[in-house]
């Protein structure tokens, strides 16, 4: 079992386009759907795996690309610490005074650290200035127990 870290940081109006965000349905629309949403699947179908949007299920960064990754550790207690590293870089973007609470963070890192030597996953947000969003993810790996049957993307 290893670890894979991904952040994505845009504009809070993309991240909330959540059909971008969910994996296609493994059926297209029956002939004779409204063209619209023809022409949605068709997207989302196409644009789903290589979109840098954060999906809405965290194992499904496993299905996005190798360049997306930004680290991957066999340890927890590693991918936790770059979890807790990342809210230090963008602190000063922070919209609310209470995320930057140093306290609170810590007791994030442990509990990240605690759910991923579990096998889960583990997400984070918030909002930045103007209004952005900032999503961190650690993803565990080989095999996912969410979806087990998404594999590596550094295989």
């Amino acid at each position: 079992m290893h670890h894979h870290a991904y952040l994505w940081t845009g504009p809070k109006a993309r991240f909330d386009d959540e059909a971008l965000r969910r994996p296609p349905h493994p059926d297209p629309p029956p002939a004779g759907s409204r063209p619209e949403l023809v022409e949605r699947y068709r997207q989302v179908a196409a644009e789903f795996r290589t979109s840098d949007l954060p999906p809405l299920e965290t194992a499904y960064w496993l299905v996005k690309p190798r360049s997306l990754v930004r680290g991957t550790w066999d340890e927890a207690k590693e991918a936790a610490a770059w979890l807790g590293e990342r809210p230090a870089e963008y602190a000063p973007r922070f919209a609310v005074e209470g995320d930057r609470d140093t306290a609170r963070l810590a007791r994030l890192v442990d509990a990240a650290a605690e759910r991923l030597r579990s096998g889960a996953d583990v997400s984070y947000g918030c909002y930045l200035e103007r209004p952005s969003y900032l999503t961190l993810a650690v993803v565990t790996c080989s095999p996912n127990r969410a979806v087990p049957g998404l594999a590596c993307p550094c295989a």
